[in-house]
């Protein structure tokens, strides 16, 4: 079992994606940002590889305005040779790229104008994919569209527009249940009918149950599978949790480890690729592949210490103490508890005592070869959170500054500048 994320790596500056407004556009511009975009798409994929991340979905904006008629630029040809490179790199090490095209590429409209913008846009997904290098299993996923006041009528249009695309589009289509139209029984459906690979979304799949719902989870997961053919790939699914047990479909902070734990032991077929749904990204992809390996090395827990330590030690001064004391015994990590006492921290209620102590700790890295201006700018800082008069984001950017200043890399890469809050 292969875990992924989707599109945004948390945790680096290095790794941001830009854009263009449309007013604005123009080929020098666009080159720019669409450099730039390829060398965060690197970064993310040199960290996947550190971190045995093995299924990643690439964002739609990495190359901006791409189906947009003002865009006329060759980008496939000017950055051919470092689009290969950068497909070799993701191929060399095993990883499972795919895209996703946004809410408004709707080949089921009832609109001409949609079902041609959306084939284009679906044509501009296509040829990223195909200027990597990637092979078919690489896919791009479509929600079936709109129900337009008549659910059959507009499965039929999704079905026979599809037959219409280019093969080269076809051969990466996959279809995907959504949470308020097309439930994984429609979607199946329409499967059997063109032929199309299905993603089983769990989320969406507890919100807009099909209407007998005669199956499980885990028997519809199971259908699913079996509409995935060998050049496609293994089977691939979306995992998500809710947001506090929100109906709307909101995306949870992270993945609850006991909960995930309990989806995974109920999966009859494990060799199947699951791609997260989750704010936090590629720190619950990690979390969720240390909880299912059988063989975990102290070593992968103490390298996420490493780069939590400082926000749990700004929540939660027990918690810290008890992972410390987990951490010591070294011949049998526990993933699960380890996990357990983060997100307990990540629930936390900010103290300002609890966050003193961790800026206190910090700052140890900076007392002897700051100056005597930073010395006292820090002193000031510290002060006037103590009193309500300064943020505690003002006192975090000030020593991300000297973290950044002095090459402190150990602070750099802590996840206390990504996930604290105000």
């Amino acid at each position: 079992m292969s875990i992924g994320y989707a599109c945004i790596h948390m945790g680096s500056t290095k790794t941001k994606l830009s854009t263009i407004y449309l007013k604005n556009f123009s080929e020098e511009k666009f080159l720019a940002i669409l450099d730039s975009n390829l060398k965060a798409l690197e970064e993310i994929i040199n960290y996947n590889i550190a971190n045995n991340i093995k299924v990643f979905r690439i964002s739609s904006d990495i190359v901006p305005l791409a189906s947009h008629p003002i865009n006329t630029v060759p980008w496939w040809d000017i950055y051919r040779d470092r689009l290969i490179t950068l497909g070799k790199l993701i191929k060399m090490n095993g990883i499972r790229v795919s895209m996703h095209p946004g809410q408004y590429t709707v080949i089921n409209s009832i609109h001409e104008n949609v079902i041609l913008k959306s084939i284009e846009d679906l044509r501009y997904h296509t040829r990223f994919l195909d200027s990597l290098g990637c092979d078919k299993s690489s896919k791009i996923v479509l929600h079936i569209g709109g129900i337009y006041g008549d659910k059959e009528l507009s499965i039929q249009r999704f079905i026979d527009n599809y037959k219409k695309l280019d093969s080269s589009i076809k051969n990466r289509l996959i279809i995907e249940n959504d949470d308020k139209s097309y439930n994984v029984e429609d979607v199946l459906y329409i499967s059997e009918q063109a032929n199309i690979p299905v993603v089983f979304d769990t989320l969406h799949h507890r919100l807009n149950p099909p209407q007998d719902n005669k199956y499980n989870q885990y028997e519809w997961l199971e259908l699913c599978g079996r509409s995935w053919h060998k050049d496609d790939g293994k089977q691939k699914i979306h995992y998500s949790q809710s947001a506090n047990n929100y109906k709307n479909g909101a995306h949870s902070k992270y993945i609850k480890a006991s909960t995930f734990l309990d989806f995974y032991s109920n999966l009859k077929n494990k060799d199947i690729d699951i791609m997260l749904e989750v704010k936090d990204k590629n720190l619950s992809a990690i979390k969720c592949s240390l909880l299912i390996d059988d063989d975990l090395k102290i070593k992968y827990l103490e390298r996420e210490w490493a780069r939590y330590k400082y926000y749990v030690l700004s929540n939660s001064t027990k918690n810290y103490q008890a992972i410390r004391a987990l951490l010591k015994d070294k011949s049998n990590p526990d993933a699960l508890k380890f996990y357990s006492l983060i997100e307990a921290s990540l629930d936390c209620e900010i103290t300002k005592n609890a966050q003193i102590n961790a800026i206190e700790h910090m700052w140890g890295y900076f007392k002897k070869e700051s100056t005597e201006n930073e010395k006292k700018s820090f002193l000031k800082l510290l002060q006037g959170y103590k009193e309500n008069t300064k943020t505690l984001s003002s006192i975090r950017n000030f020593i991300y500054r000297l973290s950044y200043k002095y090459s402190i890399e150990y602070l750099l890469d802590s996840l206390y500048f990504y996930i604290s809050e105000d």
